[in-house]
């Protein structure tokens, strides 16, 4: 069960957590801003309360996690979010990733394929504040096309490979964020659409995420 209480001292810790993670090179203030201005309690069970502000992952059930706060802080510091861009989110798991998104002003679509999990997040009251932001139950390889293009795209599980119809519903000039590997280690990599059929590739640190899986769970 959750609570959506938000007190001094869960300000103090979320204030504490966003020095944490400008220590550890996130330096896009409006990134930072929004960390700061998000409430992770209530994204996770209660009983995570007390250390919810801790820099590290927790379980939401099906196997899938909430992520780190630093991770979500640089996936979304290299995605370089403007106001009213429209970005593609898969992997949507307790919606943290999206909220961030939606704070930046971005016009957020964001996929699970995990039903229970899509469920439990359509009955989030918090996501009300943002109307900018929209829920999909879909298979994140197949993407959105009926939405595409797409600004910005960002892939918050681990991909074998780039996924090539998520390339093709990018602008020219769009952006995405996925991170790249086999299970235990991935790089983190950013791909610009230069033009049709012509991408950038940028290399950057090593993560591990839970993996990117094909299809929809009911």
């Amino acid at each position: 069960m959750r609570r959506y209480e938000d007190s001094y001292k869960q300000k103090g810790l979320r204030k504490q957590l966003v020095d944490s993670i400008l220590q550890k090179g996130i330096t896009d203030q409006s990134v930072l801003a929004a960390i700061n201005n998000i409430p992770r309690h209530y994204f996770l069970d209660t009983a995570f309360e007390s250390i919810a502000y801790e820099d590290r992952a927790f379980p939401i059930g099906e196997g899938q996690t909430i992520s780190q706060p630093y991770t979500v802080a640089y996936q979304t510091q290299l995605l370089e979010i403007k106001p009213f861009e429209k970005v593609l989110e898969i992997g949507t798991g307790s919606a943290y990733q999206a909220c961030v998104l939606a704070e930046l002003k971005a016009m957020v679509f964001t996929i699970e394929r995990q039903k229970r999990l899509f469920d439990l997040v359509k009955l989030f009251p918090f996501k009300a504040k943002y109307p900018n932001l929209r829920f999909f139950y879909g298979d994140g390889y197949e993407g959105l096309p009926t939405y595409a293009p797409f600004d910005k795209v960002l892939v918050t599980a681990a991909a074998p490979m780039i996924p090539e119809k998520l390339l093709q519903q990018m602008k020219v000039g769009g952006k995405m964020v996925i991170p790249v590997g086999g299970q235990d280690v991935q790089r983190m990599l950013r791909i610009t659409k230069v033009s049709e059929g012509d991408f950038e590739q940028e290399m950057f640190d090593n993560f591990s995420f839970v993996p990117m899986l094909a299809g929809k769970k009911a």
